[in-house]
């Protein structure tokens, strides 16, 4: 079962973090254990981003965003040149298994420098609106529309020629890439 901690004023429910192995705690993958509500965010979307840097959340993705997140969410750089946004309940738990990476890793410090350097919180205004820093945007190469991705426990946010670019650029086809991951599985 999860604990209630106090998170700059804001009542936040951690779940028991289990690793790959089973056991609590852990480094790596990680997965949540016990009745801990999670934000599940699916599909495709086509938006377009004001002249503030501010994008509309679809209202199928704030509908599964859970309570505990407050309506305030960490937006920060992803892979691919795209954004990540995660719903501040989740990323308090991405913040947990960040914390078991080792200062003393080279690799670690750059991820977790890299990572953090470009994090930010945003609060939906109200109208379902985030506003997106410019040095994010110009990361991501956003100009005026957006392709919003709903990917289990974070949002992504991308240009939408570099997403059609990643997605046609792939050397292995969905469905053979779909057989190695469900053959993986233990």
């Amino acid at each position: 079962m999860g604990h209630l901690l106090d998170f700059k004023n804001k009542s936040i429910k951690l779940c028991d973090v289990v690793g790959e192995s089973g056991e609590l705690g852990g480094t790596g993958f990680f997965h949540v254990r016990g009745e801990c509500p999670m934000s599940s965010f699916k599909g495709r979307y086509s938006y377009s981003v004001d002249n503030k840097g501010r994008i509309n959340i679809p209202v199928k993705l704030r509908k599964n965003l859970s309570p505990e997140a407050n309506d305030t969410f960490v937006i920060t750089r992803g892979f691919e040149q795209c954004l990540f946004l995660y719903p501040l309940d989740e990323w308090n738990k991405l913040e947990i298994a960040i914390r078991d990476l080792s200062p003393a890793n080279p690799q670690h410090r750059f991820f977790v420098r890299t990572l953090l350097q470009w994090a930010t919180e945003a609060q939906l205004d109200s109208q379902a609106r985030v506003s997106i820093p410019q040095d994010l945007l110009k990361f991501a190469a956003i100009d005026s529309e957006v392709i919003i991705l709903g990917v289990l426990e974070r949002i992504e946010i991308w240009n939408p020629q570099i997403y059609e670019n990643y997605m046609s650029s792939q050397a292995v086809s969905y469905e053979n890439v779909a057989e190695a991951v469900f053959r993986a599985k233990p």
